[in-house]
């Protein structure tokens, strides 16, 4: 058996099952700080197909954060609108034009593309993806985990400080953390096919069409290539075909649309599941290894990125000595009540849409036509589907809502693993609690102006971490670097 050499106590520091989107991020954000990552992949190469195709804002800020967002704004098909149309008539219109942020819009950009421009990045930065690489198991012992890995057949041994599994829904991390997946399964099998159609709708509408036969998704990819998602009772043949898909939409979706040729197809069947915990010591899942549910409501691959936006700072604080157990703990307190409200939201959809009870038909379709006009839904709807809405109130390591924070300063990758202090023009930086703080916490803490006024304690990954409208002497800055101490000492 052979041993894989690298420098210091263990070859690497994070090793990275797994080389889909959410494994790409997570090595993407490794580079990003500094740290040593492998990444091995069980198969030859990158995903050829579309499969995950929508982005939403939060992500987007997430990957203009990273210094990673220019490609994907050149790639993206830009969705302003969600129609929920029945086979015979509209029932609501619904813009999604979130407000306070530089992209308000769902960026429709196919997983091969996502994937691509991931690893480019990476190469660009001097990284490899270790391909038909596969995880075997894993041992952990003092300061790290012992990986074992099979490379073409060849067994190996990998040491790491810490291992994550972004290894898909049947994750060998997970089995190996002896975690299950949670949950329940649809009872349908579900259908997606990339098609070519005629110009039928505009590319920047996205159509919920909810039918008693089952519902479906179209997602405009251009004016003239949509992703058609839906539920069927029994397969036919081993893909689907252009003659299912055209029986699917004309049964089920609006008048008009011309299917006219198949570019990919596939048959899937799908839960709605998530692990209970995320994390065994030194060994984390993320993605769908971690939770999966219906891909109505396109939230899949955006809950991933956000699980390893959450999960890369953390580590590397950790590994640099500014972290500890409570910070890494934090990750499952954060990310699974997340978890829970999207396997929630997706499966209301999904029921809701498909229903076959008469009555409950007639109230969708009467309800639907009028909440979508109030003011309050439409916020309601944009915030949950845009990811703008995310929040980690209750999480052991934030004071207050824990609500998102983006402005110009955390563009273009102007944020890593440093706490920023976001001071509004009535606090000084020369305030003797700013410089106590800068003192105590020198390697951890960044100070900055900004326009709104009071006191902001802004995570690494975009999250408000501590709030004050206004100091209340030493109070204040002792609660903040309490707050501070529990996570990081």
């Amino acid at each position: 058996m052979a041993t894989l050499s690298g420098s210091g106590g263990n070859d690497t520091d994070v090793l990275i099952v797994g080389a889909g989107p959410v494994g790409l991020f997570l090595a993407h954000e490794c580079a990003r700080r500094g740290l040593r990552w492998r990444l091995i992949e069980e198969k030859a190469g990158q995903s050829e197909h579309s499969k995950a195709l929508a982005i939403f804002p939060r992500t987007m800020e997430i990957f203009d954060m990273a210094d990673v967002v220019g490609p994907f704004l050149e790639k993206a098909n830009r969705v302003t609108r969600v129609e929920v149309t029945s086979h015979e008539k509209s029932l609501a219109e619904l813009p999604f034009e979130p407000g306070h942020t530089p992209y308000s819009f769902v960026a429709m950009v196919p997983q091969n593309i996502t994937e691509g421009i991931l690893a480019k990045d990476l190469e660009e930065r001097g990284g490899t993806i270790e391909y038909e690489t596969a995880f075997v198991s894993a041992q952990e012992r003092d300061g790290g985990v012992e990986a074992t890995v099979d490379r073409k057949g060849e067994s190996a041994v990998l040491t790491a400080s810490f291992v994550v599994g972004c290894d898909g829904a049947h994750s060998r991390v997970r089995h190996g953390m002896d975690v299950d997946l949670e949950g329940g399964d649809y009872r349908q099998e579900f259908m997606l096919a990339d098609i070519e159609t005629n110009e039928f709708r505009p590319a920047s509408e996205l159509l919920l069409c909810p039918s008693e036969l089952g519902p479906v998704v179209l997602f405009p990819m251009s004016a003239t290539r949509w992703r058609v998602v839906a539920t069927i009772e029994e397969p036919e043949g081993d893909a689907p075909s252009l003659e299912l898909t055209r029986k699917i939409l004309r049964e089920r979706a609006p008048a008009g649309v011309e299917a006219r040729a198949v570019h990919w197809s596939s048959y899937f069947r799908i839960h709605h599941r998530h692990s209970a915990r995320l994390r065994a010591g030194r060994r984390f899942i993320a993605g769908d290894a971690a939770h999966i549910h219906s891909p109505f409501g396109g939230q899949g691959m955006n809950t991933g990125l956000h699980d390893v936006w959450n999960l890369a700072w953390k580590l590397d604080l950790f590994l640099r000595g500014h972290g500890n157990d409570a910070l890494l703990d934090s990750y499952a307190a954060e990310r699974l009540p997340v978890i829970r409200g999207v396997i929630e939201m997706t499966d209301l959809m999904t029921r809701g849409m498909g229903t076959t009870n008469k009555l409950a038909q007639v109230m969708r379709d009467a309800v639907i036509p009028t909440v979508s006009h109030l003011a309050l839904f439409q916020h309601a709807f944009v915030q949950r589907l845009s990811g703008l809405g995310i929040a980690y109130n209750g999480s052991p390591i934030v004071e207050g809502l824990g609500e998102r924070y983006f402005d110009e300063s955390l563009r273009g990758g102007g944020i890593r693993s440093r706490f920023l202090l976001m001071l509004g023009g009535d606090v000084s930086a020369e305030d003797e609690g700013v410089r106590m703080l800068s003192t105590l916490f020198p390697e951890v803490l960044e100070v900055r102006t900004a326009q709104a006024p009071g006191i902001r304690l802004v995570r690494p990954d975009g999250y408000v971490a501590y709030t004050a409208r206004r100091t209340d002497g030493v109070r204040t800055w002792e609660a903040l670097g309490a707050l501070l101490e529990r996570q990081t000492r």
